[in-house]
């Protein structure tokens, strides 16, 4: 199986591109980041501090199921779709609390390596390359400035909630980037064995241009 590991800080647009890299390329789309925010819904749901409980007990009682639906990723917690229920602000933020509990990312690695080795794959997330399919295929590195990654996340979440400040997005965005790259676990971090794509000065269909681009000259090299 062929895959594709792509890497990159929040609001990078990883989970958008890797949609459509897997639909241009008919392979396969895992957006792991959706995995850590159902664990973050079922916390949000039943009113569970990850940073208090006793995680491993909590675990036993999540089932995660993932299907792909047209090239869209269907997230199932205990056989219930959540798909639409995991995209705000509240559960991304608390989806980042949870990734720093290493229980919870030996809980995930095991279901992210399974999807990756069942299909050719497009795997999109903050240690893909590193951690969970370090021997992947490709490896690219998706980045932009923080003020653009605020820009696009701001434009993204004003359409649920008009009263979305640019401001604090900005803020957690560098927050959240501090704390990825400085985690004992997993941090996010580039190797030389990544091909690294900035895509500050360009839209989404330019990205997806230069993506398809690195990744044929990866595999004719």
């Amino acid at each position: 199986m062929f895959c594709i590991a792509i890497d990159g800080p929040a609001g990078s647009g990883k989970s958008t591109i890797s949609k459509m890299l897997a639909k241009e390329l008919n392979f396969t789309n895992i957006d792991t980041g959706a995995l850590y925010r159902a664990i973050a819904y079922y916390f949000s749901r039943e009113n569970i501090d990850p940073n208090t409980i006793n995680i491993e007990n909590e675990l036993e009682h999540i089932k995660i199921d993932v299907h792909n639906e047209n090239f869209e990723q269907q997230i199932f917690l205990n056989d219930v779709n959540i798909t639409d229920k995991i995209r705000t602000e509240k559960i991304s933020k608390l989806a980042s609390e949870c990734s720093k509990n290493i229980l919870v990312r030996e809980y995930l690695l095991g279901l992210q390596r399974d999807l990756a080795r069942k299909s050719n794959t497009v795997i999109d997330g903050r240690d893909i390359g590193t951690v969970v399919v370090p021997n992947a295929d490709v490896k690219i590195f998706l980045t932009a400035s923080p003020e653009t990654r605020a820009k696009r996340r701001y434009l993204e979440l004003k359409l649920k909630d008009p009263n979305v400040n640019y401001e604090d997005i900005l803020k957690d965005i560098k927050n959240r980037d501090t704390q990825d790259m400085n985690r004992e676990l997993s941090p996010l971090k580039i190797t030389p064995d990544y091909i690294k794509v900035d895509n500050t000065e360009y839209n989404l269909e330019e990205t997806i241009k230069i993506m398809l681009d690195v990744i044929k000259r990866s595999i004719e090299i």
